[in-house]
């Protein structure tokens, strides 16, 4: 038997695991870039496939429906 895991959907986890997790205290400013880092690298790793693309399609046209409404 082999088990494959997707890195994708793996850094997907810990990307949500990192974000939901609530101190107590404040986050310090390396588990902030730390945080940024994995998602980046999350965004890099899901951008060619459909599902990205799809992604970034709804978020251009999001982003081209604010632009217009600002710019009457």
């Amino acid at each position: 038997m082999e088990l494959t895991i997707d890195v994708a959907v793996l850094l997907a986890v810990v990307v949500f695991v990192r974000i939901r997790h609530r101190d107590v205290q404040a986050r310090s400013r390396s588990d902030q870039w730390l945080t940024v880092f994995l998602a980046l690298a999350f965004g890099v790793l899901i951008a060619p496939t459909a599902f990205g693309q799809g992604v970034f399609h709804v978020v251009g046209q999001l982003a081209q429906g604010i632009t217009q409404s600002a710019n009457p």
